[in-house]
């Protein structure tokens, strides 16, 4: 093989190798972080649940993960005897599932409640915190966030969910206040069937493309 030949070849390895590179990055897409939020029993994971079977990328409450954990601890209600401890677990692992969504290649990661849930619940119970709360609320950032009212009509209590309609009302209020205080948007998700609040969605989303 000549020398032209040679280079001729490492051009053409070197050119590929660069053209493969540059369409990786060129076509890869920039997951938006979709959120979910709103006080308990809005239908929040029945919605994640449903745009999940749709195929899209889902990341779920942990809240659950965290009480249940407790209770087979013996802790019945984690939030109500340690609510510092049981936010801290919240806030750890919200920011997990936020740096989950790196590496994706999908074009939005649905996620049920987010990080400044964490701050939000804690000032409706007047507990304090400290102010890495906040900011982790700064540093980690959702592109759009979906607000879903109370909504008596589906509002049910269980072993995890113990606060009342009223309570949740109140609830609603603080994430509210927090979403604001932290410069969201928020995007009030009308009332309907399942099907018709997740075609809201993502027709929003449509507009903010």
């Amino acid at each position: 093989m000549t020398s032209v030949s040679l280079r001729l070849e490492l051009k053409t390895f070197i050119f590929l190798t660069i053209s493969v590179i540059l369409s990786h990055k060129l076509f890869r897409l920039n997951t938006k972080r979709i959120l979910i939020v709103g006080g308990p029993g809005t239908g929040k994971s029945t919605l994640i649940t449903d745009l999940e079977a749709k195929g899209h990328v889902c990341f779920h409450e942990i809240s659950r993960e965290v009480t249940a954990a407790a209770q087979k601890r013996g802790i019945e209600q984690l939030f109500l005897t340690q609510p510092l401890l049981f936010s801290e677990l919240l806030l750890k692992g919200r920011i997990e599932q936020f740096k989950d969504a790196e590496p994706l290649n999908t074009p939005y990661a649905f996620y049920d409640r987010g990080i400044p849930d964490v701050a939000a619940y804690m000032d409706y119970t007047g507990d304090s915190y400290p102010e890495m709360f906040h900011n982790a609320c700064y540093e980690y950032t959702y592109d759009i966030v979906f607000m879903l009212a109370p909504w008596e009509e589906i509002y049910e209590q269980d072993n995890e969910r113990y606060e009342s309609y009223e309570e949740a009302q109140k609830i609603q209020q603080y994430l509210t206040t927090a979403y604001e205080k932290h410069g969201y948007h928020l995007i009030d998700v009308p009332f309907g069937t399942v099907s018709e609040r997740v075609t809201f969605i993502l027709n929003t989303l449509k507009t903010h493309e």
